[in-house]
């Protein structure tokens, strides 16, 4: 998978730039851009690939991804069925502060905004007890007209920079923008693998044959590159598919049939993992979803 240069059109009476989304999925193909990216998943899944690092994204998410770092957000394969009714929605800003933005990121009063994207300058995932703060604030820059686009992106700002350590890094601070053809072609095999299948047996060997790794050599290098072991990866991506069949309408006594579909072998195993990773059971996380819809319904 090639890294490919992408340019964003930037209009001569727009100095942040901003676009809402809904397609069939996602660019499909590993880019990279000058401008930082603030993106607001309102519905979709799959996995973001950020540097070399990889991370499972749903509905909901808030990614933060810094200038020149290769990305992509890789749509579920069932995104690309030809039959599919499924579609992605997103919001975006982007902003260059080493462009036209540079006089205003140069002002005292945006020092501690500086200081916070060069600690950060890789990007990050905006917490979920903080994202639903910033959603908003990312809607009122993509509406606004005029000077107040500038005045809704520097509360945006003021809003990120107050995160200081509440977020996840989307890669290592060590991470080389220098990201290779030949290591997006692995990774870009290693993803495909393992969300085209997750739903079967998969074992580590199975894994690192696509690789063409032996075992060991394949748990050092996805170790390294995702911060996650395979299972642990794996168990996400399962976990993420069951989210999505539980929140789409099936009901609490057929969580086993849920549990099956994604991949796990026993009810057991899924209500563990479950809670390990959403941090509820799944029974539990239906009705919490069903609660926060009924009550916190809003169309931005």
């Amino acid at each position: 998978m090639k890294v490919l240069p992408f340019t964003i059109l930037v209009p001569q009476d727009k100095s942040v730039i901003s676009e809402y989304i809904e397609l069939p999925y996602f660019y499909q193909y590993l880019h990279r851009h000058d401008e930082w990216q603030i993106t607001y998943i309102e519905s979709g899944e799959g996995t973001l690939i950020a540097g070399n690092d990889m991370h499972t994204f749903r509905s909901g998410d808030l990614f933060v991804i810094g200038a020149k770092l290769p990305h992509l957000f890789k749509s579920n394969p069932e995104y690309f069925s030809t039959d599919s009714n499924k579609v992605i929605k997103a919001c975006t800003v982007y902003f260059n502060p080493n462009g036209v933005l540079a006089p205003l990121f140069g002002l005292p009063e945006m020092k501690m905004a500086s200081v916070f994207l060069n600690k950060n300058k890789h990007g990050f995932k905006v917490p979920s007890s903080v994202a639903e703060d910033v959603i908003p604030q990312i809607f009122m820059v993509h509406q606004a007209t005029g000077i107040d686009v500038l005045l809704s992106f520097v509360k945006l700002m003021n809003t990120l920079q107050d995160l200081n350590e509440n977020i996840e890094l989307l890669c290592s601070d060590l991470y080389s923008s220098n990201f290779s053809e030949n290591e997006g072609m692995r990774l870009s095999k290693i993803i495909n693998f393992i969300t085209d299948n997750y739903s079967n047996p998969i074992s580590l060997e199975d894994v690192a044959n696509t690789a063409f790794m032996t075992p060991q050599a394949f748990c050092r290098y996805f170790k390294k590159h995702t911060g996650h072991t395979f299972i642990s990866f794996l168990n996400e991506v399962r976990v993420n598919a069951a989210c999505k069949s539980l929140i789409a309408g099936e009901k609490a006594d057929c969580i086993s049939g849920v549990a099956y579909k994604a991949g796990f072998n026993s009810i057991t195993n899924f209500n563990r993992v479950f809670k390990s990773i959403i941090g509820q059971s799944p029974k539990s996380y239906i009705e919490t979803y069903n609660s926060v819809s009924r009550v916190n319904h809003v169309d931005y």
